[in-house]
């Protein structure tokens, strides 16, 4: 059994160790546990030297070199605590668990035992090389700019909840130094003729599949792809549609029959009226025999490319039903390698979210309003203005660019006039 003292009223605990002659001290002292050995066997005499430790310890803390706050840690957790309780229900589960990730993962591994405030903008610039270096190291390249503008927001956002408890006085600069001017980029899309070469060969893929069992995931992607360049769905609104989120309309203005689509996304709940070309596709969808036990009415996946068991019980949709329950990636990465559309112009990689911009970009090389195609997307007119440019070339009026005024003639002076004469 342990034997244990107290001194300075019960500030330094004295103590030793079961198999061991020397005596301990510890205290609890500017918010943490402090401990250390007296290096003596007697009890006086180590009494003494725990008094003389705490002392030098009040003495460290009075003259600054001892700080009494919380350490990057403490903080981390009571702000997961705080996002987790405070937005709970109003933030994608994915987000939030990419916050406790980060935090864990990223973040405490760096700075976890360090003081608050001494989170400076250099520590936060060691972070940034130390990121990049580890990255490096692993993979062979550096973290993604979204990647590591995630972690410093999770960074920022800890440090605001230690401002807001008043364990800082202020907030370290966050800005990234050696940053070079952004360049102005376009996310990938389809061009017109790039957008059909795309659907004949999904077509194609649904009628001539490759691999035994693989028709119903080909009809599926191939469906997919045109209604998501109809719609300017976002792949995860797309994804957790329902069928009875959908209607099929015949709108008066328009002379045709649409889609109005109730959709579920990051924005919460909006609306989309589709082009008429997304009408086929839908009742292609909802007239498809589908495997049940692969399957189930919410059971969304995103595997890989693989076949369906013949013997599967095949059912009807039915209203509850994911319309698409399974996201055919390989295939569709597949078909791009092989069609030379996998990557745009820029380097950029195309995926299913080129679709989304596809859309955007030919609804406005068509002269849509910027305005309607912004609320139909559920997003702001400054986002498709800053990503989405392809329209730009067919919004350029020629003839006011091209405008050449006529030159003057030059004027004959009176006096040469008179000379001629």
């Amino acid at each position: 059994m342990t034997e244990h003292h107290t001194i300075l009223g019960g500030k330094v605990h004295v103590y030793k160790r079961p198999n061991s002659s020397l005596w301990q001290c510890s205290s609890f002292f500017a918010g943490k546990n402090r401990r250390t050995s007296t290096k003596e066997d007697s009890l006086s005499r180590a009494k003494e030297i725990a008094e003389d430790w705490y002392l030098r310890l009040r003495g460290k803390l009075r003259d600054g070199e001892i700080k009494n706050e919380k350490t990057f840690r403490e903080v981390s957790e009571h702000y997961l605590r705080e996002f987790d309780i405070m937005t709970q229900g109003q933030r994608n589960n994915r987000y939030v668990e990419g916050q406790h990730w980060r935090s864990s993962g990223r973040l405490v591994p760096f700075f976890g035992n360090m003081g608050i405030s001494e989170i400076t903008s250099g520590k936060i610039q060691e972070y940034r090389v130390h990121r990049h270096q580890e990255s490096i190291t692993k993979y062979g390249k550096p973290p993604a700019h979204s990647t590591m503008h995630q972690e410093i927001v999770t960074l920022r956002q800890t440090l605001k909840t230690a401002l807001r408890h008043g364990w800082l006085d202020r907030l370290p600069d966050f800005s990234e130094p050696y940053r070079k001017s952004p360049k102005i980029s376009h996310r990938a899309w389809f061009s017109p003729d790039e957008y059909k070469q795309l659907y004949k060969a999904t077509r194609m893929r649904a009628q001539e599949p490759k691999r035994r069992g693989g028709k119903w995931e080909a009809e599926q992607l191939h469906d997919y792809v045109l209604f998501a360049v109809n719609t300017g769905l976002r792949p995860d609104e797309a994804w957790r549609l329902q069928f009875r989120d959908i209607t099929i309309v015949f709108d008066d203005d328009l002379k045709k029959t649409i889609l109005e689509i109730e959709v579920r996304g990051k924005r919460g709940v909006g609306y989309c009226k589709s082009m008429p070309g997304a009408v086929l596709p839908f009742k292609r969808l909802r007239s498809r025999l589908r495997p049940a036990r692969v399957y189930g009415a919410n059971a969304h996946t995103e595997t890989s490319e693989t076949s369906i068991d013949p013997n599967a019980h095949w059912h009807m949709p039915v209203p509850t039903d994911l319309i698409f329950p399974k996201w055919q990636r390989e295939l569709f990465k597949t078909i791009l390698t092989e069609e030379k559309l996998r990557i745009d112009r820029e380097g950029q990689p195309r995926t299913a979210y080129s679709l989304r911009h596809t859309y955007i970009c030919l609804r406005l090389m068509e002269g849509a309003d910027i305005y309607q195609i912004a609320k139909n997307c559920r997003t702001s007119v400054e986002m498709i203005e800053k990503y989405y440019a392809a329209h730009i070339k067919t919004s350029l009026d020629s003839v006011a660019i091209n405008v050449m005024r006529p030159k003057r003639k030059k004027r004959t002076s009176d006096a040469s006039v008179g000379n001629v004469a």
